[in-house]
């Protein structure tokens, strides 16, 4: 069956393929586990079983009404793995899926998980305040809100770009990428949209870096204007025991379509290591 119930009923839209050594990608905001179309493949070519879902109310998961929280988060990743008999698992998180898996081993344990990638991740703070100078001001995630109320559709045409960091010089991406992902984050619940700024916005995983005791890979791009990299992956490298650090220089936020070969390529060394 391609859905998984959660604990509440909510159901996830699951993909599980291939075999081997299993690798669980969980997706950004506002998007749904297809955004790793290039990594999947490469992970399928390479040997091993992928798993994507979509994060609940958004994609072809349920979109209930809410919570949208990262304890509600963690136990849907929870409920993934349990259904589906996941152990041994790399877990790749992007952007908001970084989170995931910081509370999921906080509340979970390793004991399923051999080794995780944050990719882009908000891990471990993003909102400025006076713990974390560098964060990202609270007027702009309420601006994001604002913007999604009046015109969804219009702010997510918009965010792309800032997102491929495509600009009036730089074309990162093709125009049928850009529309690809419109189409991706407009499936969307629009109260998930919102709900979710705040959690990637404002949850403070500092108290659950401890939790990572596996190996674990950091990639984030030096241009990163959506979660910018002196606050998240560079902090996380900081707090993670024995993290590495992997920096793409002038790369964007999506990187995984802006250098989607790069991109796998680290994650395929990082699991044969």
């Amino acid at each position: 069956m391609p859905y998984v119930k959660t604990q509440d009923g909510t159901n996830l839209h699951v993909k599980d393929t291939g075999a081997g050594a299993p690798v669980v990608l969980i997706h950004g905001w506002p998007l749904t586990g297809d955004m790793f179309e290039y990594q999947s493949l490469a992970l399928l070519e390479a040997g091993y079983r992928v798993i994507t879902y979509d994060r609940r109310g958004f994609g072809l998961s349920g979109h209930p009404g809410g919570p949208y929280d990262y304890d509600t988060f963690a136990d849907d990743l929870a409920a993934v793995l349990e259904d589906r008999d996941v152990t041994g698992a790399t877990l790749v998180g992007f952007s908001m899926g970084g989170g995931e898996i910081a509370r999921y081993l906080s509340r979970y344990g390793a004991q399923r998980v051999a080794k995780t990638v944050l990719v882009a991740s908000v891990v471990p703070y993003l909102l400025h305040d006076d713990s974390n100078p560098g964060g990202v001001e609270a007027s702009v995630l309420d601006g994001m809100k604002s913007e999604i109320r009046t015109d969804r559709f219009a702010f997510l045409q918009t965010f792309a770009k800032t997102f491929y960091g495509v600009g009036l010089v730089s074309r990162p991406v093709s125009s049928a990428l850009l529309d690809w992902t419109f189409q991706l984050a407009v499936m969307a619940s629009p109260k998930a949209t919102i709900d979710c700024v705040d959690a990637f916005g404002r949850t403070d995983f500092r108290g659950d870096l401890a939790a990572f005791t596996i190996p674990t890979l950091i990639i984030h791009g030096t241009s990163d204007q959506t979660v910018p990299i002196d606050v998240s992956g560079r902090a996380a490298a900081a707090g993670i025991p024995h993290a590495r650090l992997i920096e793409y220089d002038g790369e964007p936020h999506g990187l995984f379509a802006t250098a989607p070969d790069r991109l796998s390529r680290d994650i395929l060394d990082f699991l044969e290591s």
